[in-house]
């Protein structure tokens, strides 16, 4: 089974090593929040928008009838958010929450009990065939817009999806509006819990290439909008596996009914590390071509480079924020994911002429064995949703889309 037979790769590529076994009590102390500079990020982001602007100029089809830069929905910073907007999209996505799923139980998932379940269960039934894969930008840039037009259009949410801006957030992401855990943030920090570090090991030869120690988190979320928030589905693979979990699937795979607290333990360590404006320039400037684009925004683990994908996951840790099957299962992961689209956006505005549908990877995770993605290869986003091709999603002025970012 090409499940179990990958799930065991990835079980020697994210092993849990105990280290670092040391009780800390969790720093109580309420510090004034200065964000961390995101000048090179943000100066990319405006040349990207001055590229786009004069190709379009030259190039009208480039965008959708109708859909203009003008008139397209903006896509906003958290911290740009006014409180009002904030509780709107915590209220939309608690809606999300509150109504019942859609996913027909033919699909496997009987632990599905809420619409944004549906969107956890989609995910993890995909996660071996978007995850480092040709695809990987593109479906959740598809999967991510599904989520939005959900809070619009079931929950009338009336912004659009914010994104987390993890360079604002890179040195003090316990105290940022985004996880300070006041009424207006995602919520707050797990309280703590003493699960020890842990180690990602090389999956050859088992040595450790990236040790996370522990933060002063790691329990469950008591504080903030998000507090009563209740993970249904998984774990299957969390990188921090704790005392108390459980998986009732027999097979492994987290699609039964498994209610429990929201934990986490926000890691200021592995965002100060991999999440700094340095770090998102680096990715968009160094990165030229497709290929070394698609290895530095997801991180190459074996050799000791989180990247800005894993580290925005990481950073949230905990269950299920650290399992990238159950990733979705934390709220903030589509903040997280937003910004990775803009990031994307960022590079392909550039050079639109010569990024915009620009693809590399397999169709299996890391698996090069695996046919190359295609653009014609089809996106599956949920049952709320139309499948659509790659080739219809990688621009965000065409397809189903009609969106920029501010």
């Amino acid at each position: 089974m090409l499940a179990a037979k990958v799930l065991l790769q990835l079980q020697l590529l994210f092993s849990v090593a105990l280290a670092l076994n040391i009780p800390r009590a969790a720093d109580t102390t309420k510090k004034p929040w200065v964000p961390a500079t995101s000048k090179k990020t943000y100066a990319l982001a405006d040349k990207g928008r001055a590229n786009l602007k004069a190709y379009i100029k030259t190039h009208p089809a480039y965008a959708k009838p109708g859909c203009t830069l003008q008139n397209a929905a903006v896509r906003k910073e958290w911290n740009s958010l006014t409180i009002p907007e904030r509780k709107d999209y915590i209220r939309a996505m608690k809606c999300l929450k509150a109504k019942p799923g859609i996913t027909p139980a033919s699909f496997g998932y009987p632990g599905i009990r809420s619409r944004h379940d549906d969107f956890v269960a989609t995910h993890m039934n995909q996660s071996f065939t978007i995850h480092s894969t040709a695809n990987f930008m593109v479906w959740h840039r598809y999967y991510t817009w599904a989520l939005e037009k959900a809070l619009r259009d079931e929950c009338g949410y009336k912004g659009y999806q914010p994104y987390w801006n993890w360079a604002l957030t890179a040195l003090d992401p316990l105290n940022a509006p985004m996880f300070d855990g006041s009424d207006a943030s995602m919520g707050g920090n797990g309280d703590f819990f003493n699960y020890t570090s842990f180690c990602i090991n090389d999956p050859v030869t088992g040595q450790c290439q990236i040790l996370v120690p522990q933060g002063v988190g790691g329990g469950c979320v008591t504080k903030g909008p998000f507090k009563d928030w209740v993970p249904t589905l998984g774990p299957v693979f969390p990188a921090v596996t704790y005392l108390n979990q459980t998986n009732p699937d027999p097979d492994h795979l987290g699609r039964y009914y498994n209610p429990r607290c929201l934990r986490r333990d926000i890691s200021q360590f592995v965002s100060s590390k991999w999440s700094k404006d340095d770090d998102i320039s680096f990715v968009i400037t160094n990165n030229t071509n497709i290929k070394d684009f698609w290895y530095y925004l997801q991180g190459d683990f074996p050799n000791g480079y989180m990247g800005v994908h894993g580290a925005g996951h990481f950073t949230v840790g905990g269950d299920p924020g650290s399992d990238f099957f159950t990733s979705p299962g934390d709220p903030g992961f589509f903040n997280h994911h937003a910004m990775i689209d803009y990031v994307w956006w960022t590079w392909q505005n550039q050079d639109p002429a010569t990024r915009t549908n620009a693809l590399y990877g397999p169709t299996v995770l890391n698996d090069f064995t695996t046919p190359n993605g295609t653009l014609d290869d089809i996106i599956d986003a949920g049952p709320s949703v139309p499948k659509v091709k790659n080739r219809d999603a990688m621009n965000t002025l065409s397809g189903p889309f009609c969106y920029t970012y501010a």
